[in-house]
């Protein structure tokens, strides 16, 4: 996820800072592009405070006023737009205007979501995620609703690699049992986006009791999963029609599924080559 140039100061003092202004921090740290670009009513809307609190926050931040604090990130989204162009538009192009499809725009924007991750600061949080994961003793998998294709498909990943992992979503609701036998060694890969499931939040919770060290695939550096986490994946759920998207969270899965299976020193290709044969022997796949 894209870092703005307070990000480090926000989440330094979040803790610490009234239930307002953290909501108006989370705006901050989650959208930095549209500090630079909206006015300080417009995204107090959308963070849910008053334009006041918008102010309050930049006074505490030991800034002036709020437009010195969003100068401060329009700064930083001009250094950005020098090294990272999305494919596909020509700078100037109104891409409604220009008669750009629906696909093609759809297509540009998720392109550039995943693009990221090669960027420096994400590239750290993914290494970082792996080596914890690639170091526990067992593997637990934890997404609940739009999330467990997420979970779902970094546990069958591994599982392809043979690489043991648990994923907690038994019929009934008894997945949580297996958690029983976790403690000191092993960790959790949990994935969460907003709006939080309640269940994922609960159950991470009860892992991070039982010394299980927790790595998240989340959506912002305050979330509630975040805030449980050894370590985040930090990405981003927006769509161009409205609906959550989680193209993003499902690729952060698959790069951290290939680091871990790196970090433990397994031969892919041979690896695969025997999921193959042995689930063809059971006639999983279809053959002519």
């Amino acid at each position: 996820m894209k870092q703005g140039p307070l990000a480090e100061l926000l989440l330094e003092r979040f803790d610490s800072m009234p239930p307002q202004l953290q909501m108006a921090s989370r705006f901050v740290l989650d959208h930095p592009d549209d500090v630079a670009l909206m006015s300080m009513r417009e995204q107090a809307n959308r963070a849910g405070v008053s334009h006041s609190t918008m102010m309050r926050l930049a006074r505490s931040l030991g800034l002036n006023s709020y437009e010195e604090m969003r100068a401060l990130y329009a700064r930083g989204l001009r250094e950005a737009h020098r090294n990272f162009e999305v494919p596909g538009l020509s700078e100037g192009e109104d891409a409604e205007q220009g008669g750009f499809s629906l696909v093609g725009r759809m297509s540009d924007t998720l392109a550039a979501q995943v693009a990221r991750f090669g960027d420096y600061g994400a590239a750290r949080q993914l290494m970082a995620a792996a080596d914890v994961l690639a170091g526990g003793r067992r593997l637990f998998c934890l997404g609940l609703r739009s999330e467990h294709a997420v979970a779902h498909h970094f546990n069958q990943t591994l599982s392809l690699f043979d690489e043991q992992a648990t994923l907690l979503d038994a019929v009934g609701g008894t997945g949580i049992d297996n958690l029983g036998q976790g403690g000191s060694g092993d960790v959790m890969l949990a994935v969460g986006v907003e709006p939080y499931t309640r269940a994922t939040v609960e159950i991470a919770r009860q892992a991070a009791a039982f010394d299980i060290a927790v790595v998240a695939i989340t959506d912002s550096q305050v979330s509630p999963l975040a805030r449980i986490a050894r370590q985040s994946i930090i990405v981003t759920t927006h769509s161009l029609v409205g609906f959550q998207s989680l193209v993003s969270a499902m690729a952060a899965a698959e790069i951290l599924a290939a680091l871990v299976a790196a970090r433990r020193g397994i031969d892919v290709e041979q690896a695969l080559q025997e999921a193959k044969a042995r689930l063809s022997a059971l006639d999983v796949y279809w053959s002519s």
